[in-house]
């Protein structure tokens, strides 16, 4: 569960940016995700326990200053499939560098005698891609929908939930499928 935590500042951005609001999803998600990293800073996280959250706070930053600098930014009806692109480049990118976004925060949830296993290393890799699958689907499907319909508001919330409760109920379910030797 600590984990999805650190989507809080996505979900909070994708709930309060709509239409003229993106300014404010922005600003509201860079200081939850602000406050998280201080948080868990501060409880002695280590930083690859915290990528999405540190992913956030980057996006966040830039979002800020793009949309206070450019309000009426032709991409701000794309906000949705924007932040589906930046969550799939962490993903991608984290699996290019071979240090899954997953990892860190399975490490802190798995027993220690798995935890540096390559079986380990390997389910996080697993679970790491279908995020990333997810995240690079949901950022295809939604520049579609909002460039062909962009106030098919029930469209694009079907697809946000469906591409992240996918991911999240699988990466509850993968472990456990594939044994107790994973964690």
């Amino acid at each position: 569960m600590r984990g999805l935590l650190g989507f809080l500042p996505w979900i909070v951005y994708a709930v309060i940016a709509t239409g003229d609001e993106w300014r404010w999803g922005a600003i509201t998600g860079l200081a939850i995700a602000l406050v998280l990293v201080a948080a868990d800073r501060r409880t002695g996280r280590a930083w690859d326990e915290m990528v999405i959250e540190s992913s956030a706070a980057v996006f966040f930053a830039c979002l800020t200053a793009l949309s206070l600098a450019d309000p009426h930014s032709a991409l701000t009806p794309y906000g949705p499939a924007l932040v589906n692109v930046w969550l799939a480049g962490t993903a991608w990118g984290s699996l290019a560098i071979r240090r899954p976004f997953t990892l860190g925060i399975a490490r802190t949830m798995a027993p220690e005698r798995v935890r540096g296993t390559p079986r380990f290393h390997r389910v996080n890799v697993v679970i790491t891609t279908v995020w990333a699958a997810a995240f690079t689907t949901a950022a295809l499907a939604l520049t579609l929908v909002l460039y062909a319909s962009p106030h098919a508001t029930t469209l694009v919330i079907a697809i946000k939930v469906a591409t992240f409760a996918a991911p999240a109920a699988f990466t509850a379910w993968y472990p456990r499928h594939v044994g107790p030797a994973t964690g």
